[in-house]
C-alpha cells in the first residue's frame, strides 16, 4: 500500500468529528500525539502501550491491595504473596489486554452499584455495632451491674444493722469472757471463806447425846441422836435448829455435871478438914445438896424457846452453798447465729451473686460470638470485591457479545446519525415520542429517568432494612439512656441506722453477795450510740449517651448506602462510556443497531401499542364514582390526580387534549400522541386498518442492564 495513501486516510479519519463526548474533551484538552496514542489502531505503539499499561496496572494493584487486603487479619507471608500476585496480574493484564483495562476501570461504576453497596454494607453494620449497639450493650451491662450491686448493698446494710444491734450484747459477753480468770480467782477466795461457815453449819461439835443424864435428858438425847442419824431427810433449817438445841442441852448438862463435881469436891474437902467423925458428917451434909444443880435446867428451857436462828437461814444457806459450788465450775459463754437461706425460685438454691456472675458471663459470651460473627462478616464482605471484579468482566463480555445488552442510550453518535439522516431528507427519530422516552436513557440528563427509576426504587427498598435497624437501635439506645438517666437522678437513696442504749444495774451493800453481783451483773452496765449511714450512689447505673458525632459516624455508612442507590443510575451510565472508550467500533455497531430498531418500532408503533391503548380506553370508559366527580368539581387541588389521562403516555388531560369522537369510546389523547397515532384512534379502529409491520414486539428488546 502506498504510504501516502495511508497517511491521507489517517488524516481523513482524524478530520472526522468525534463520536463521543469523551473524545471531544480529550481532543480539546490533550496534545495531538496523546490523542493519536489513545485512539491508536491495533498494533500501533506496542512497546509504549505495554510499558504504560504495565506501570498503571501495577500501581492500581498496589492501591487495591492497600485498600482491601492489607486490613485483613492474615499472615504477612500471605499478604506478600497476594501483593505479588495482584501486581503481576495487573501489570500483565493492563499491558496486553484491553478487556482487562476496561474491566479494571469498570470497578468504579460497579462500586456505585449493588456490588459496591454490598461492600459498604459491612462497614455500615460495623459502624452500627460500634456505635448505638455497643452503647446499648454497655448501658444494659450497667443496669445488670446496678441490680447486683443494689441487692448486695441491701444484704450488707442488713448485716451491718444486725451487727450494730447485737454489738452491746456481744461486748458484755466478751467482757465477761475476758474477766474469766479474775472471776475464777474471786470465786476461789469466796469458796475458801465460805468453808468456815460451811464447817460450822456441818459440824457436830458442842453436843454429846450419850452424856445426857436423867431419864428426860436421856430420852431427849436419844431423840436428838435419831434426828441427827436421819438428817438427810430434814432441811438445813430444821437440821441447824436441832443442832442448836442439842448444843443448848449439852451446855446445860455440862453445867449440871460441873455443879455436881463441885459439890463432890467440896464434900471431900470438908471431910478432910474436919477430923471429928460424927461432926464432919453433920457439918458436911450441905455439900451433899446436888439437887441444887438441877436449877440449870431452867436455862435449857429458855434456850430451846429462844433459839438464835433466823427463819430463812436454811434457805439462804442452801442458795449460797449452791452458788459457791457453781462458782467452782468453768465460766464460758458462746453466741450461736443461725442463718437460713431461702431459694429465690422454687427448686433453685443459688445466691444472687452467682446469678449475677452467670448473667455477666452469658452477656460476655454473646458479645464475643457477635464480635466473631461481625469479624467474619467483615472478611466476607471484603471478599465481595471478587464479585465486583466478576461483574466488571461479565459486563465487558456481555457488551461485546450481546448487541442488545445495555443498548438503550441516546448517545452523541445516535444524535449524529439522526442529524445526518435529517440532512439527507430521510425519516428521523428525534425528538422521541413520550411513550418512547420511557424506554430509553438520555446520558446527559441530570435526573433519574423512568427506565432507571424502577431499579433505583428496588435498591432503596433493599437498603430499607439496614436503615430501619439503624433507626431502631438509635431510638432504643436513646430511650434506654433516658430511662436509665432518669433512674439515676431520681433513685438516690440514703440509708441511716441509729442505735443507742444505756443499761445501768446498781447493786448496793458491802456483803460478799453484793460484791459478787457487782462483778457479774455489773458487766451489763454498758452504753453505746452508733450511727451507720450509707447510700446507693455507687450502685446507681451510669448510662453513657452517644454524642452527635458518634451518631454521625454511625449514620455515615448508612447514608452512603442510600447515596449509592441514588448515584447508581449515573454510575451505570458511566459503564457505557468506559466500554465505548476501549471498544469504539463495537459502540458504533451497537448504536446503529439501536437506531434501526427504534425506526422499526416507530413504523409499527400504533400496532404495537394497540393492546395497551385499548386497555386504558376501557378503564376510562368505566363510569366513575359520584364521589370522584364531586371531588373533581369541588377540590381544585385534587384535579391533577382525578383527571383522565392520555391512553398512550398517561399524561394528565389538558384543554389541548383530544377526545375521540367515536360514540362509547371517548379515549383521551394528548396532542403529540394524537399526531403520533396519525390522528386515528387505535381503541376503536380495527386492527387491519392500522399500519402494519413485519416487526413485532418480542422479549428480545434492549433492556436496562443492572
Amino acid at each position: 500500500m502506498d504510504p501516502r495513501l495511508h497517511q491521507n486516510r489517517a488524516k481523513g479519519q482524524r478530520r472526522r468529528p468525534p463520536h463521543t463526548t469523551v473524545q471531544k474533551l480529550l481532543h480539546w484538552g490533550l496534545p495531538a500525539s496523546c490523542h493519536r496514542f489513545l485512539w491508536r489502531q491495533p498494533g500501533e505503539f506496542p512497546v509504549t502501550a505495554f510499558l504504560l499499561g504495565a506501570g498503571t496496572g501495577g500501581l492500581l494493584a498496589i492501591g487495591l491491595f492497600q485498600l482491601l487486603v492489607n486490613p485483613m487479619s492474615i499472615y504477612e507471608e500471605q499478604k506478600v504473596l497476594t501483593l505479588y500476585g495482584l501486581v503481576g496480574f495487573g501489570a500483565v493484564g493492563w499491558g496486553t489486554s484491553p478487556h482487562i483495562r476496561c474491566a479494571s476501570l469498570l470497578l468504579v461504576p460497579k462500586m456505585l452499584g449493588k456490588e459496591g453497596r454490598l461492600f459498604v454494607l459491612g462497614y455500615a453494620l460495623a459502624a452500627i455495632y460500634e456505635g448505638p449497639a455497643a452503647n446499648l450493650r454497655h448501658n444494659l451491662n450497667e443496669v445488670v451491674a446496678s441490680l447486683g450491686c443494689t441487692v448486695e448493698l441491701q444484704i450488707n446494710n442488713t448485716r451491718a444493722a444486725w451487727r450494730v444491734s447485737t454489738a452491746p450484747l456481744r461486748a458484755v459477753f466478751k467482757g465477761l469472757l475476758g474477766s474469766k480468770e479474775s472471776l475464777r480467782a474471786e470465786a476461789q477466795n469466796i469458796s475458801s471463806a465460805f468453808k468456815d461457815l460451811d464447817a460450822q453449819v456441818s459440824s457436830e461439835t458442842g453436843y454429846t447425846p450419850e452424856e445426857a443424864t436423867g431419864s428426860e435428858e436421856t430420852a431427849q438425847g436419844l431423840r436428838t441422836h435419831r434426828a441427827v442419824a436421819s438428817r438427810h431427810h430434814l432441811s438445813t433449817q430444821k437440821m441447824y435448829e436441832l443442832k442448836t438445841k442439842l448444843r443448848c442441852s449439852n451446855v446445860v448438862n455440862q453445867a449440871i455435871r460441873s455443879c455436881r463435881r463441885w459439890f463432890d469436891k467440896k464434900h471431900e474437902q470438908c471431910m478432910q478438914r474436919i477430923g471429928v467423925p460424927l461432926l464432919k458428917h453433920l457439918l458436911c451434909v450441905p455439900m451433899k445438896f446436888k439437887f441444887f444443880c438441877g436449877i440449870a435446867k431452867a436455862m435449857g428451857v429458855w434456850c430451846r424457846s429462844r433459839i438464835p436462828v433466823e427463819g430463812n437461814f436454811g434457805q439462804t444457806y442452801d442458795s449460797l452453798n449452791q452458788s459457791i459450788r457453781d462458782l467452782g465450775g468453768e465460766f464460758s459463754a458462746t453466741i450461736d447465729l443461725k442463718e437460713e437461706k431461702q431459694a429465690t425460685l422454687v427448686g433453685v438454691n443459688t445466691s444472687w451473686g452467682h446469678v449475677s456472675s452467670e448473667l455477666r458471663n452469658y452477656v460476655r459470651s454473646q458479645e464475643a460470638q457477635l464480635e466473631w460473627g461481625l469479624g467474619l462478616l467483615h472478611v466476607l464482605l471484603s471478599c465481595t470485591f471478587l464479585l465486583v471484579l466478576r461483574a466488571s468482566f461479565s459486563y465487558v463480555d456481555s457488551y461485546n457479545g450481546d448487541i442488545r445488552f445495555d443498548n438503550i442510550y441516546i448517545s452523541t453518535y445516535f444524535c449524529q446519525i439522526d442529524e445526518r439522516r435529517k440532512k439527507l431528507g430521510r425519516r428521523t427519530l428525534l425528538p422521541l415520542r413520550k411513550a418512547e422516552k420511557k424506554t430509553v436513557i438520555f446520558p446527559y440528563e441530570p435526573t433519574i429517568q423512568a427506565t432507571e427509576m424502577s431499579n433505583v426504587v428496588r435498591e432503596l427498598m433493599e437498603t430499607l432494612p439496614i436503615l430501619l435497624l439503624f433507626l431502631v437501635l438509635c431510638g432504643l439506645d436513646w430511650a434506654l439512656y433516658s430511662i436509665f438517666d432518669t433512674i439515676r437522678h431520681h433513685s438516690f437513696l440514703e440509708y441511716s441506722f441509729r442505735s443507742s442504749h444505756k443499761l445501768e444495774v446498781r447493786v448496793g451493800g458491802d456483803s460478799m453477795l453484793a460484791w459478787l453481783l457487782r462483778k457479774t451483773i455489773g458487766a451489763l452496765n454498758t452504753s453505746s450510740e452508733t450511727v451507720v449511714e450509707s447510700n446507693n450512689m455507687p450502685c446507681l447505673p451510669q448510662p453513657v449517651c452517644l454524642d452527635a458525632m458518634a451518631y454521625l459516624r454511625a449514620a455515615l455508612p448508612s447514608a452512603l448506602l442510600v447515596g449509592l442507590c441514588l448515584l447508581q443510575a449515573f454510575g451505570y451510565r458511566l459503564r457505557r462510556v468506559i466500554a465505548t472508550f476501549y471498544f469504539p467500533k463495537r459502540e458504533k455497531k451497537r448504536t446503529l443497531f439501536f437506531y434501526n430498531e427504534l425506526l422499526r418500532k416507530r413504523a409499527a408503533f400504533t400496532q404495537l401499542r394497540r393492546a395497551a391503548i385499548v386497555r386504558q380506553a376501557r378503564q376510562q370508559r368505566a363510569p366513575r364514582h359520584r364521589l370522584v366527580d364531586i371531588l373533581h368539581r369541588c377540590c381544585p387541588l385534587l384535579r391533577p390526580w382525578l383527571r383522565r389521562r392520555c391512553v398512550v403516555c398517561q399524561a394528565p388531560e389538558t384543554p389541548e387534549s383530544y377526545v375521540c369522537l367515536t360514540p362509547d369510546c371517548e379515549a383521551v389523547y394528548c396532542r403529540s400522541c394524537w399526531d403520533d397515532m396519525r390522528q386515528r384512534c387505535p381503541a376503536c379502529t380495527p386492527r387491519e386498518e392500522l399500519s402494519s409491520s413485519a416487526y413485532s414486539d418480542s422479549n428480545d428488546d434492549a433492556a436496562y442492564a443492572e
